[in-house]
């Protein structure tokens, strides 16, 4: 087996939650500004076939890709930071890759051998990782594997780069991330767990290449060199990893302890010497130094669970630096707010968002927050629900039309002015069976929107199943709803806006997707702009 593309595998050790995904997307940045074209993939070793059908307490945020993948939350990550986009061969579940071999042994694809974890599920492991660097389409694919070294679920995977490491040899590197914690009472870092990780993975035929390190205390020489004698790496593999400020530090962090560095000199990959950070580093800047501040409401039903929103927060902290405005973003729980004295939250707000979701939970707080952000003129972004939300407010509010609903919650209301797509309805299956992915939308001319994106025609990606109903458009537009985007092909209402309100804007996909730390969303930018603009108003007025 040949292959010009280096492939690096990234594991953790003692305790789920240390940053893998952070650590491969910091590490494929740095690569990235050396000037090599990478990708990041994540294999998860649950059954689930993908993380569609996961509830948001479960599993944090599912990313959907342009390819309509639904996918783990850490794609998001490796998006933010790679501006590359990323597809269905980019996560791999356990679950996949048994309903892969079960249904090529139905078809008799093994000629009656017998099916075995070994060859046939770690073959089929080591497919889908090499499909990414079929061609050498990349020069470096980088492998997050899930959970911990010593999970049972695991084990398939760690098997299959066991055997990748022979297969082609001199294009694979290990990394492994582990704790170093800090006993307060003796004053000292503990190495221990870290010995027993490695020991672990070197039971299982892999020995690390360079150690990452997290930890909450500064790792001195003395501590370096007790790990790497005892773990058989090098010292300078030796990498500390300490808590920073923000996520978007964690590429500098890596490039002081030189993680580039040894990985460039490890697997002969000659590129830049010095990596060009130059636009990551604008955004450090405009980040850490902001000349203003504004409170946005995030309303949803999950925010018990920040993960839930994950690119949805992280889109405001790319749209606050660009407008050098810090986004101090307000986690309010819509279930609370279904009662008028609960509004009392929303009133110091510069700007309020209405998350996605699903089920019928929280969904009249939503509908009140609208309200709230309609009648007060405070800038107001609706994504998926809410945007569903706000057309079903205006519907009962404005339109006057009292039993307005969306069929999910209420399936025989009157005016059901959110219903069901037509060829949603015979579907049985949860998993994969929403309008998911990329679509275009045209824009119409003089919108607020178009104002936006500056364009007409523009691509998002959806995950959903619910739509406006057609039937009740013209009556919508009699009443000063302008539905300013469509998909075309199939007529559906995409964007709604207010024309008499300074910034309304309900949107069917979700832009939170494609916003990135170097390219932030336009949406995102010009919601937190007219943010700010609300928020400078309100203080010359109370002045």
């Amino acid at each position: 087996m040949s292959s010009k593309t280096k492939y690096i595998f990234v594991t953790g050790g003692v305790t789920s939650s240390l940053g893998k995904g952070i650590v491969s997307a910091s590490l494929a940045k740095l690569l990235q500004a050396r000037g090599f074209s990478v990708t990041i993939q994540k294999l998860d070793p649950y059954i689930n076939v993908d993380p569609g059908t996961l509830n948001p307490y479960e599993h944090g945020e599912c990313y959907v890709t342009d390819d309509g993948a639904e996918t783990d939350l850490d794609l998001g990550h490796y998006e933010r930071f790679l501006n590359v986009a990323t597809s269905q061969d980019n996560n791999v579940t356990t679950g996949r890759i048994y309903q892969s071999v079960i249904n090529r042994e139905r078809k008799g694809d093994y000629l009656g051998k017998t099916v075995q974890v070994i060859p046939h599920i770690t073959n089929e492991i080591k497919d889908h990782i090499l499909q990414l660097g079929k061609d050498n389409s990349y020069d470096v694919v980088i492998t997050e594997i899930g959970g911990t070294v010593g999970d049972i679920e695991s084990l398939p995977f760690i098997e299959s780069i066991r055997q990748l490491k022979w297969d082609l040899p001199n294009n694979v590197l290990f990394i492994h991330l582990t704790l170093i914690p800090y006993l307060s009472t003796s004053g000292e870092l503990k190495t221990k767990p870290t010995q027993h990780s490695v020991k672990t993975l070197l039971e299982y035929g892999i020995q690390p290449d360079i150690l990452v390190c997290r930890s909450e205390h500064h790792l001195d020489n003395d501590i370096r060199k007790k790990i790497a004698l005892f773990c058989n790496v090098e010292q300078r593999c030796v990498i500390e990893s300490i808590d920073a400020k923000t996520i978007y530090e964690v590429p500098l962090l890596m490039q002081q302890e030189g993680l580039d560095e040894v990985v460039c000199e490890k697997l002969n990959l000659k590129g830049k010497e010095v990596p060009d950070l130059k636009k990551w580093n604008t955004f450090l800047n405009n980040l850490n130094n902001p000349k203003n501040t504004i409170n946005i409401a995030l309303v949803g039903k999950y925010v018990e669970l920040k993960d839930s929103y994950i690119s949805i927060a992280e889109a405001l902290i790319h749209a606050g630096a660009n407008n050098q405005t810090k986004t101090n973003i307000h986690w309010i729980h819509s279930s609370k707010i279904e009662t008028n004295n609960s509004l009392l939250e929303l009133q110091n707000m510069d700007g309020i968002l209405v998350a996605p979701g699903f089920g019928e939970r929280g969904i009249e707080g939503k509908i009140a927050a609208v309200k709230y952000a309609r009648e007060n003129n405070i800038p107001f972004l609706g994504i998926c629900l809410g945007m569903q939300c706000a057309v079903v407010e205006f519907a009962r509010n404005v339109i006057i039309l009292d039993d307005a609903n969306t069929t999910e919650i209420k399936a025989d209301c009157s005016s059901p002015v959110i219903d069901m797509m037509k060829e949603q309805k015979q579907l049985k299956n949860m998993g994969g069976t929403m309008r998911l992915g990329s679509y275009k939308c045209n824009i119409k001319e003089g919108t607020l929107l178009e104002k936006v994106y500056n364009n007409q025609e523009i691509s998002e990606r959806h995950r959903h199943r619910y739509e406006f109903n057609n039937a009740f458009k013209d009556v919508f537009e009699n009443n000063g709803m302008v539905f300013s985007g469509n998909n075309a092909k199939n007529q559906l209402m995409e964007t709604i806006e207010l024309p008499n309100h300074p910034w309304f804007i309900g949107v069917q996909y979700h832009p939170e997707y494609k916003s990135t730390a170097e390219n932030p969303h336009p949406l995102f930018i010009d919601f937190v702009k007219a943010g700010l603009l609300y928020s400078t108003k309100k203080n010359i007025s109370s002045s």
